[in-house]
């Protein structure tokens, strides 16, 4: 009897050496662990950085009406094209005759979610880019706060 427990003991201690002491956790406890959070470096080179610019499939035209502080709106169709330019029509409502403006031009991107209309000299140029949407930016190119801020949005 003693000989079946001392072999059962050193049984127990060889498995046990040759666990190098990593600690065994059943399921339980791993779902009550959470990870540390840890930013990633907007400027370090990383491969996988998913943007709108290598994303999404911006080409397309973006309509909706612009807030405007002398009319009604302003209804406006930008046409983005896959070489990098585009059309911007806008129609002022309830002011003049109603024939829209048109401008042509080339978008360039400023990072990975915002283009600059280029060529356009007054008004608002630069747009943030989302999911089948593109959003104005005010003058300075941060995003419009405040209680009218959806209404700066263009829909594809």
């Amino acid at each position: 009897m003693l000989r079946k427990i001392l072999t059962y003991a050193l049984g127990c201690g060889l498995l046990w050496s040759c666990n190098d002491g990593v600690r065994q956790t059943d399921k339980s406890e791993m779902a009550d662990t959470t990870e540390e959070y840890v930013p990633i470096d907007a400027t370090s080179d990383t491969a996988d950085m998913h943007n709108a610019q290598n994303s999404l499939d911006i080409a397309g035209i973006y309509t909706g009406v612009l807030p405007c502080a002398d009319c009604e709106g302003i209804r406006t169709e930008i046409t983005l094209k896959d070489d990098s330019t585009y059309v911007r029509k806008s129609t002022y409502l309830g002011k003049g005759d109603g024939t829209p403006q048109e401008e042509e031009g080339k978008y360039s991107w400023l990072d990975g979610s915002t283009i600059e209309l280029r060529g356009i000299k007054d008004g608002p140029r630069n747009y943030f880019v989302g999911e089948n949407t593109l959003t104005q930016l005010d003058m300075s190119g941060n995003k419009i706060t405040g209680e009218l801020a959806e209404k700066y949005m263009l829909q594809k």
